[in-house]
């Protein structure tokens, strides 16, 4: 009678015994087995792919605008340097063109979105925003003169390094109107710092305030309004994400059709190869599980996490 044994890595000195009781998948009990023995039940419960997640190619195209909206804004943000700094553009203009969008845009999340009647919690914003944009103004001469002794090059090579982080460490994921927080700090302080490089080397003053306060508004506030309004309709995700690759191309016409063909290539690059190729490489994925799994230890929360819990 033929016996079905299946022992992988056996030891050349062991010999299988009918007497043996059966084996069992214990290390703590003592057996008349080697240590590398498996039986024909070892692979019973192999599991592969549990994990894996089937994407859907037009929904990964659409969430595929929270990348290019981001990356169109720091070409839209480059292209507002490029015109103060060729007086294309007026500093008066863009400083009252963001203040006027950032209030609406507040007012809009106040009212609208989030529906907050608290009249104190207004005021306070209101106070802040006037005393860090006058700070800002009282800082914009040391702002201006604050490289004036390093290179062009210098500058424009840190300029790209910061954006480039502000790009890779940006947080993408969204959260549910109940939890829109502030953008992630490495990000956003590569961004201004990124900002403080470009507008030292403007000109007046009034320049350097401008592009200043503008970056505050556009790298700190509006990534939480595209927040808000990718939460309301998938239409406004699209129409905004258009919207803003519009802006891009036809404020850097006037700078440069070649960089405007790299943008539109790169545009399309992320949001439709990108999603083609990750559910492409996804067949070759190969997941194992199965009872060799170290376990996963459930830590307890803190007990000062507990007391606190226990004090609200």
């Amino acid at each position: 009678m033929d016996v079905p044994v299946a022992h992988q890595f056996q030891s050349p000195d062991y010999q299988y015994n009918l007497n043996n009781p059966p084996w069992r998948k214990l290390l703590w009990v003592k057996q008349n087995y080697p240590d590398n023995y498996v039986d024909s039940t070892f692979l019973d419960e192999l599991q592969k792919n549990v994990n894996v997640h089937t994407y859907d190619y037009w929904k990964m195209v659409y969430e595929s605008g929270v990348i290019t909206q981001h990356i169109s804004s720091v070409v839209i943000f480059i292209a507002i340097f490029i015109y103060l700094q060729q007086y294309s553009l007026a500093a008066s203009h863009l400083i009252w063109s963001g203040s006027l969008l950032t209030g609406v845009g507040y007012i809009f999340c106040d009212f609208v979105m989030t529906r907050r009647q608290h009249a104190f919690e207004r005021k306070r914003v209101a106070k802040s925003a006037i005393f860090f944009f006058s700070t800002l103004l009282g800082l914009s001469p040391i702002l201006k003169t604050l490289t004036s002794q390093t290179s062009d090059d210098t500058i424009w090579a840190l300029t790209v390094c910061c954006f480039l982080a502000n790009v890779l460490f940006h947080d993408y994921v969204s959260h549910s109107r109940a939890h829109v927080k502030i953008p992630g700090s490495l990000s956003t302080n590569a961004a201004i710092f990124a900002s403080v490089l470009l507008a030292s080397r403007l000109d007046t003053n009034l320049d350097v305030f401008g592009l200043l306060s503008f970056a505050v508004e556009w790298f700190a506030l509006f990534p939480i309004l595209r927040r808000y309004l990718q939460e309301l309709s998938p239409k406004v995700q699209v129409t905004l994400t258009l919207l803003m690759l519009l802006i891009s191309v036809a404020m850097f016409l006037r700078i440069s059709k070649a960089i405007v063909c790299l943008y539109m290539l790169g545009f399309c690059f992320i949001t439709f190869i990108c999603p083609y190729w990750l559910i492409f490489i996804q067949k070759y994925k190969n997941e194992i599980h199965g009872p060799w799994d170290e376990a996963r230890p459930r830590l307890q929360k803190s007990k000062r996490n507990l007391y606190r819990k226990r004090s609200t």
